[in-house]
């Protein structure tokens, strides 16, 4: 069964930085194009990163040169390296892969991250 598992999250005072985890199973990862969004309280889930199965990234305008989304295939891994953090990032912080290879989309369960001091 595909599964998504973000791990990484927690308490971080502003100007800190995370790193976030999602870790695949089941899927052909190294031909799945991966993602990063979240969801803040009352706010529809929103993009953040992506990554394609070619490696091209791109970003939501509020996060580029603060987070820098990378993959490794042989760990089945996507990262989400955030750095600068605001109080306004944060939010439960979700995986997604999506592709031709994989039929459907998945989502991990998320992961929360709150910026506060």
């Amino acid at each position: 069964q595909a599964q998504l598992v973000e791990s990484g999250g927690g308490l971080v005072q502003p100007g800190g930085s995370l790193r976030l985890s999602c870790v695949a199973s089941a899927i052909p990862f190294s031909r799945a194009n991966m993602g990063w969004y979240r969801q803040a309280p009352g706010l529809q889930r929103e993009f953040i990163a992506s990554i394609t199965n070619t490696l091209s990234t791109e970003y939501q305008d509020s996060v580029k040169g603060r987070f820098t989304i990378s993959r490794d295939n042989a760990k089945n891994t996507v990262y989400l390296q955030m750095n600068s953090l605001k109080p306004d990032d944060t939010a439960v912080y979700y995986c997604r892969a999506w592709g031709t290879y994989l039929g459907r989309a998945y989502w991990g369960q998320g992961t929360q991250v709150t910026v506060s001091s």
